[in-house]
């Protein structure tokens, strides 16, 4: 017996090595029919591969997602029941009424995030949570939870023509649509005179509302200027924004939102607004779906094409349909933006531009990059003086 266990031992001992070679060779031809989800390649490699790039978005599938304003419909929860019900157990016949109180019906509530930047994720139709009936033994019902609808920063909340809500900072919150009380049950009703009450009421029904919703872009600065003055390619050469470019007009078809940063993690946000026409005061073409938009801007940008014949009246025309639209619009602190600076006739019109603004002109061509940092420096000096201002009047300025 001793020689047969000694026999195993050896055996055992001079066939591991090939019983583990055949074990890898399995492993690593099951392996290459595993799907790819990890990297069979060495550590430095693998730390060095980088991420793919996400494929720019064309400008009619931003359109898709991109929503400006929303008609909801909002139920509140009811609230629950109450009971009508009598204490018994052994010994005790006389209990009296213990029936309790039923819960009260959720809320629904609209909230700021400010990682949402559409009102693409709401929904046209939002019903609360009811409350639970109440129970024996004085037991009440749970109330029904709140619905929390995600909204971007800068949405109005309207109802029959009229502003209820304006939501301006991130976390503020509005109630749309209160939840119904609960039912008292058998034992509220107790007192001296009816020692055995009866009567139970019902849960009331939740408020009920129709509500429109409107985006208004919260950005500091926003570009102004007719359709293809270069307000795209601007946006694109200052920040990592990547509007639609093309060599034909309202090839922007809603708002963008770049970033551009400074020093001391000072962000400073641009908006890309779609191209004017005249008459947008009067809701010519899609007038008001953009100028709406500039409203929130802090101070502007008017962007001028300097390649086209007396650009000086395309500032009169802006101002002119700003003003018009809002009192007071064309009026914020702006900067006045000559673009295309690359182009011979540019040249041409910058000096006569310069003799009939009285504001400063800062010329650059986006497509090149030229004289982008004198627009840098400038945007900054808006930038300071709203932050100066704010904090003047004891209000928090906003930020990226």
């Amino acid at each position: 017996m001793l020689q047969v266990k000694i026999l195993g031992a050896w055996l055992k001992s001079r066939c591991r090595p090939t019983y583990s070679y055949i074990l890898s060779r399995l492993l690593q031809k099951q392996a290459q029919n595993w799907p790819r989800n990890f990297s069979t390649t060495c550590t430095k490699c693998s730390k060095s591969r980088r991420l793919g790039h996400k494929r720019n978005i064309s400008e009619k599938k931003l359109t898709r997602c991109f929503v400006d304003h929303r008609k909801v419909y909002v139920i509140a929860g009811k609230g629950g029941d109450g009971i009508s019900c009598f204490h018994s157990e052994p010994r005790k016949i006389y209990g009296g009424p213990d029936g309790g109180n039923g819960g009260d019906g959720g809320h629904v509530i609209l909230k700021v995030d400010q990682q949402i930047r559409s009102l693409s994720s709401v929904l046209p139709i939002y019903r609360g949570i009811s409350g639970e009936k109440g129970g024996s033994k004085n037991c009440y019902g749970s109330a029904g939870l709140n619905i929390y609808i995600k909204v971007p920063i800068g949405t109005v909340v309207k109802e029959d023509c009229r502003v209820v809500a304006d939501l301006n900072h991130h976390g503020e919150e509005y109630v749309a649509a209160y939840g119904g009380s609960g039912g008292k049950g058998n034992r509220f009703f107790l007192d001296n005179d009816n020692r055995a009450p009866k009567t139970a009421t019902e849960g009331e029904p939740g408020e009920e509302r129709v509500l429109h919703l409107e985006l208004k872009t919260m950005a500091h600065a926003g570009m102004v200027g007719f359709p293809n003055a270069g307000k795209s390619s601007l946006l694109r050469a200052i920040s990592n924004a990547k509007p639609a470019v093309a060599a034909y007009p309202f090839t922007t078809l809603n708002p963008h939102v770049g970033i551009v940063h400074y020093e001391n993690y000072e962000q400073v946000a641009v908006a890309d607004i779609p191209g004017i026409i005249k008459g947008a005061h009067a809701n010519r073409g899609l007038g008001f779906a953009f100028l709406r938009h500039i409203e929130r801007c802090r101070f502007l940008l008017y962007v001028l094409d300097l390649s086209v014949p007396e650009p000086w009246t395309q500032l009169q025309d802006l101002k002119y349909e700003l003003e018009q639209y809002e009192e007071g619009l064309s009026k914020r602190p702006h900067a006045i933006v000559g673009n295309k600076l690359d182009l011979p006739q540019s040249k041409c019109n910058l000096p006569l531009l310069k003799e009939r603004v009285q504001h400063r002109v800062i010329p650059l061509s986006a497509l090149t990059g030229e004289n982008l940092e004198e627009l840098f420096l400038h945007l900054k000096v808006l930038y300071d003086d709203y932050v100066k201002t704010e904090e003047a009047q004891k209000h928090k300025p906003l930020k990226w």
